[in-house]
């Protein structure tokens, strides 16, 4: 008896459950890898909030600086940031300049604990001079060390420079986190700015405050952004849609106010 082949339709259905099984895997894969760099991220702000409380401890529990850029605090070879420095004379980045490095033991360069996987070297432009990774990961030194941050250090130079013990709310101020400027090509950045603005004497919209809601980004284009807060904890945020100022980029912050996340005394700020 002769065995009958598949009919074109039999084979059609075939291809179609093959297509659609394939289509699955790709997308769990996919989510799989996502997971996967979101745990890398995780991980490596884990180790910078270890740093940071282990420099506080050496440090009469004052929060590190962001940055030292004064020729008389640095001398004339570069400004200092909490991730290292770029040497003005040869341009390189050296690592071991910065201020939570002691307490890491890791090299800055790609794929180290300074950079995000979900926001991986050739993907943005780098905001220094040197053409070498520095960090994605930005840093609240707008509450915590407000003289000693860049571009806000004039303005909100009167501010106190904080101590462990006397942060308020913890649990809830962001120390460090997924940070990038949502320029038109991002460009990354070593500070976590709020969403408001200290302007003498009132506060004011920032229009580029720079938590990067980069992971695990739905369908409707929001995704979230990992945050490390000053009582040790690393998680999550997920994206809403009005606290984005560059919605292309994913890039704004997490709420519409500095308190308690940024800023928790912003009440007080006189």
């Amino acid at each position: 008896m002769r065995r009958r082949g598949f009919t074109l339709i039999e084979l059609l259905v075939c291809i179609a459950i093959i297509a659609v099984l394939v289509g699955l895997l790709a997308t769990a894969l996919k989510q799989s890898r996502a997971a996967a760099r979101g745990a890398f991220c995780l991980s490596n702000q884990h180790q910078l909030i270890i740093g940071w409380t282990a420099y506080a401890n050496d440090y009469q529990d004052r929060a590190m600086p962001l940055s030292y850029w004064l020729p008389q605090e640095v001398g004339f070879n570069g400004s200092i940031y909490w991730w290292g420095s770029i040497s003005s004379a040869a341009l390189e980045v050296d690592h071991d300049r910065g201020f939570i490095s002691p307490y890491l033991g890791a090299e800055l360069s790609r794929k180290s604990v300074f950079e995000c996987p979900s926001q991986p070297w050739g993907t943005y432009s780098t905001q220094g001079v040197a053409d070498a990774p520095t960090s994605t990961y930005g840093y609240n030194g707008y509450y915590l060390s407000p003289a000693h941050t860049p571009g806000w250090g004039t303005t909100i130079r009167k501010r106190p420079w904080r101590r462990l013990y006397e942060i308020v709310l913890p649990s809830e101020l962001f120390v460090f986190g997924d940070s990038m400027l949502g320029t038109s090509t991002p460009r990354n950045t070593a500070l976590l700015d709020p969403p408001l603005l200290w302007s003498g004497g009132y506060w004011d919209i920032n229009y580029y405050p720079t938590t990067s809601f980069r992971h695990s980004k739905s369908r409707n284009g929001l995704g979230e952004a990992i945050l490390a807060r000053a009582d040790g904890s690393v998680k999550g945020e997920g994206a809403q849609l009005e606290w984005l100022t560059q919605p292309d980029q994913g890039v704004g912050s997490v709420g519409t106010t500095n308190d308690p996340h940024y800023v928790p005394d912003a009440a007080d700020w006189r």
